[in-house]
């Protein structure tokens, strides 16, 4: 969900989906554009980081201006206060001791480093980067792990 606040288990969750493919270094391919197949073909044989579009790749892979304003109204509403914040990606800061320079900002990592500023939360879960990792305690980079974030009461 992009921008909305949910109660979960009396815990205030912001959510927002969305984030920059950075595994398409060799570009998107049209399945209807004539030499698709033969495209694909050498991109596959090289072994080339690219996606097709509509298939494993869509436009909308980042929020749209109104998803945007939604989020500001849903958290100007709650006081810019949360328990929880759920993405995709991380804010930009993040994103830099994540990937050490391998990772690029863009408008979504940008927006989220406002948000971490100018807005008051325990912890931060997103998993865009594939690994398990705490970063500086409050950041959760979770891929294939599960953790349980209180005791059941």
């Amino acid at each position: 969900m992009r921008g909305q606040v949910f109660d979960l288990g009396g815990k205030r969750v912001f959510t927002m989906g969305g984030a920059s493919s950075h595994d398409i270094t060799d570009g998107i391919l049209d399945p209807k554009a004539p030499d698709f197949r033969s495209r694909k073909k050498q991109l596959d044989a090289r072994r080339a980081l690219y996606r097709i579009n509509r298939k494993s790749w869509w436009a909308e892979e980042l929020p749209s201006e109104e998803e945007y304003r939604e989020a500001e109204r849903n958290l100007d509403t709650c006081g810019r206060q949360a328990d929880f914040i759920i993405s995709h990606c991380c804010p930009s800061s993040v994103v830099d001791i994540i990937g050490s320079g391998m990772y690029q900002h863009d408008r979504l990592t940008n927006y989220f480093e406002t948000l971490k500023d100018s807005c008051q939360f325990q912890y931060w879960f997103f998993g865009h980067y594939h690994e398990n990792r705490a970063i500086e305690r409050k950041y959760i980079l979770l891929y294939e792990q599960i953790i349980q974030v209180e005791p059941p009461e």
